[in-house]
């Protein structure tokens, strides 16, 4: 980490203490000259890639950001547009996923809704959606794929996450429904439902919301008080006054 953060020194606020009850510039100058493998970290000027392995997407679908990570996806599938096949929560994606009556098709685009940090399973590891079965017997690897959960960093695939604001707030990505289509663009960032505005506010206005309201406890703090993607889902209350 050491190393990693000597490289990037230039682009950081060296005033800023650390743990150590140093400044995070005097910990970096302890041992300056370290050697450092570049097989493991690149130096800044000679990148291992030219852009970074994150992208950030907005549209109506993602009005507060909705992250890619450009690096394990398809390039094929950068600039992308496809039918909405929607599963409403992660039971319905367990029950029908591997259905063969499943009505999809490889250029089809998955949405899981209802698994961000308002949900009930308040944003749990599930937004490596699998390919369903009667599409990965044929041999498809990769479709796009879009979530309000998270998944690990190890997954691999065209898969759009962290959709903010989530469903079960009442975020505009709740209202997707099976047929409509949806516009990925990793060149201009953009992650479009395309729905006419006064369709959209119609079925907003018609939502019920996965949200639960528990009287008491720790579940109750938690649905009160946490915050959404963009703002790294930790509780409000712990925010600077």
């Amino acid at each position: 980490m050491g190393a990693l953060l000597r490289e990037l020194k230039p682009l950081l606020h060296l005033d800023c203490m650390t743990v150590t009850g140093e400044t995070l510039g005097e910990r970096l100058a302890v041992t300056p000259d370290s050697y450092v493998d570049r097989t493991i970290v690149a130096a800044r000027e000679q990148p291992f890639e030219p852009q970074g392995g994150l992208v950030a997407l907005f549209g109506n679908l993602a009005p507060k950001g909705a992250i890619l990570k450009r690096s394990a996806a398809d390039p094929k599938l950068f600039e992308h547009e496809g039918r909405a096949v929607v599963f409403t929560s992660l039971a319905d994606l367990a029950a029908r996923i591997d259905d063969p009556a499943l009505e999809v098709e490889p250029l089809d685009i998955l949405v899981l809704q209802n698994a961000g940090p308002n949900a009930p399973e308040a944003m749990p590891e599930a937004g490596y959606l699998p390919i369903p079965k009667k599409l990965a017997q044929k041999g498809v690897k990769d479709m796009v794929r879009i979530s309000d959960a998270r998944m690990s960093g190890t997954a691999f695939g065209t898969i759009v996450l962290h959709v903010t604001p989530d469903s079960a707030s009442g975020g505009p990505f709740g209202v997707v429904r099976n047929g409509d289509r949806i516009r990925l663009s990793v060149k201009t960032r953009r992650i479009e439902l395309l729905v006419e505005e006064a369709e959209l506010k119609r079925r907003a206005a018609g939502a019920t919301l996965a949200r639960e309201q528990p009287a008491r406890g720790y579940a109750k703090l938690y649905a009160q008080e946490i915050l959404g993607a963009d703002e790294g889902c930790d509780f409000a209350f712990l925010r600077p006054r």
